[in-house]
């Protein structure tokens, strides 16, 4: 008897949505959906787009071309209803610091109409979640950058949102802060089957969500897990640093016309073939040493990451873009 396949309930679909600023255009026709429950990555340099899919996506713009439904919500017709069922973390802070922790929590309860015992049990779970309920009477002020954070997602979780909204909301912290504001993200997810949007210009950041939407000038360049991603560069990556790197260059790009073979950062990148297995990547290694001897001063063997798939996806180089105006 064939196993019957349950069709997941779709939290966010977007469909063909563009936007210019003038006659520039910063997205081109973007689609995707994400299943209830998924923790999304939205990836890009500087210049990508992916600011303005997430002023978008927190109705902070109205799509002049495209469809946006949110939770079930046509945007922008269903406006008022999609936003009832976001919560949204901008990557500016918007903590009042001169008030205590639960003040916060308080004035953004008030703005949805929670009051009374209801509200304060609201709060006390979600500090509780978030290991801050030793903080409640604090001022916001005197918490660390990544405690700070974690009172600006739990006050937009206060609603009961469906659906999480994240801008960068690694900036500003440390990479320990980083990880334990990670760890609160799984758990929601798994605890509370919540689901999660983060845009990220931070490679190891997407490596953690269960599927990545890659943007590029504004189109979308991948839509997979990063497992998937790295998969499309079978094999090891070489790179190899020489003060007569364009004579290397010509030389490598002659010796292996089959192979991709681009300058990085300073160094030149040798995608594997297809077939090859770690051996024979070795092999070519030893070979590259061998013929170019002195003029090597650095050479590296190392799996796929996502930078190499950016690399081999667009053919340039991740922080390549520089920003462009209107924070896109």
């Amino acid at each position: 008897m064939q196993a019957t396949t349950v069709a997941k309930e779709i939290a966010l679909r977007v469909e063909e949505l563009s936007y210019s600023y003038g006659t520039r255009v910063v997205l081109d026709r973007v689609s995707f959906q994400v299943e209830k429950g998924a923790l999304i990555g939205i990836l890009g340099p500087n210049g990508s787009g992916k600011t303005t899919l997430f002023r978008l996506l927190s109705t902070l713009y109205a799509a002049p071309a495209g469809m946006i439904t949110l939770a079930g919500s046509a945007y922008p017709a269903q406006a008022a209803a999609a936003r009832r069922r976001m919560g949204i973390v901008f990557q500016s802070p918007s903590l009042d610091k001169k008030l205590t922790v639960a003040e916060n929590m308080v004035h953004q309860g008030h703005l949805y109409g929670l009051q009374g015992s209801g509200l304060r049990k609201r709060i006390e779970e979600l500090l509780r979640l978030f290991g801050l309920e030793e903080r409640t009477r604090d001022l916001v002020e005197t918490l660390s950058g990544g405690q700070q954070r974690r009172v600006e997602v739990a006050k937009a979780l206060l609603h009961e949102p469906e659906l999480l909204l994240l801008d960068e909301p690694s900036t500003g912290i440390d990479p320990a802060a980083r990880r334990d504001f990670w760890r609160h993200l799984f758990a929601l997810k798994e605890q509370k089957g919540l689901t999660i949007l983060v845009t990220t210009h931070l490679l190891d950041e997407a490596e953690r969500c269960d599927r990545l939407l890659i943007l590029d000038r504004g189109k979308r360049v991948a839509w997979e897990t990063p497992s998937r991603l790295r998969e499309l560069i079978p094999g090891s990556v070489l790179s190899i640093r020489s003060p007569k790197l364009s004579e290397m260059e010509g030389a490598l790009k002659q010796l292996w016309a089959d192979r991709m073979v681009r300058r990085v950062d300073g160094a030149l990148r040798i995608e594997p073939r297809s077939e090859e297995s770690v051996e024979d990547v070795m092999r070519d290694a030893a070979s590259l040493l061998q013929r170019f001897g002195a003029d090597v001063t650095a050479l590296t063997v190392s799996q796929p990451s996502l930078e190499d798939v950016f690399l081999h996806l667009t053919g340039h180089h991740f922080e390549s873009q520089t920003e462009e105006s209107h924070g896109t």
